[in-house]
């Protein structure tokens, strides 16, 4: 099974997730990442139109076997907009459902009008749940790494002498602006150097004085 769900706040940095669950077990090394790049603003269908598109036209293009079921967070809009994607790579007989949020009810393709409605203490509705859960975990950590590598450039931007390299260094030391802000001098000169952490330094300070 291979399971999707989109993280995005407003409309920015929008990222999408697959999670992979396979032989009882989470597959981490099938878990996929994929920012969204066609759509603007907050279209939650089109973005999973989008990356359907992308990862099965990918599957069918190198051969592969597609999973035994796909299942995307949502109600009967993201599941349609799936099955939207299948039918534009000519992909039919695809096993699709949606899990709804609120109601937890799950919509499976083909008998929208039928929700398979399972017991609160249903280990299936367990089950699902749990891998519906981490797709959602591995979106909203990939947004937030998104956002934070986001606010890092646009602030570090601004730095005299503090160039893209170098916000790539303190990205993969420290992930983010705050733990940039919040680094000892001597972690800063060992990650970028004695020049280039004096003139962060003088920059943060101005800035945040």
């Amino acid at each position: 099974m291979e399971c999707f769900d989109i993280s995005h706040i407003q409309g920015t940095d929008k990222v999408e997730s697959m999670v992979a669950w396979e032989d009882g077990r989470m597959k981490k090394s099938d878990y996929r990442k994929f920012i969204i790049r066609t759509v603007a603003g907050s279209d939650d269908f089109a973005s999973m139109r989008e990356v359907i598109t992308r990862r099965y036209a990918r599957l069918r293009d190198e051969g592969k076997p597609l999973p035994g079921l796909v299942l995307v967070d949502g109600g009967l809009g993201q599941l349609h907009a799936a099955a939207d994607a299948f039918q534009s790579l000519g992909i039919t007989g695809q096993p699709l459902a949606s899990i709804a949020k609120r109601e937890e009810w799950i919509y499976v393709l083909g008998q929208e009008d039928e929700p398979v409605v399972l017991d609160p203490h249903s280990p299936v509705l367990h089950l699902v749940q749990m891998i519906r859960d981490e797709a959602h975990r591995f979106a909203v950590t990939f947004h937030r790494s998104r956002r934070d590598a986001s606010r890092l450039t646009s602030e570090l931007g601004q730095a005299p002498g503090i160039g893209p390299k170098t916000v790539r260094k303190l990205l993969t030391r420290f992930g983010g602006l705050e733990q940039v802000r919040a680094a000892r001098e001597e972690e800063l000169v060992e990650a970028i150097g004695p020049a280039a952490a004096r003139k962060l330094r003088e920059h943060l300070l101005k800035a945040h004085p």
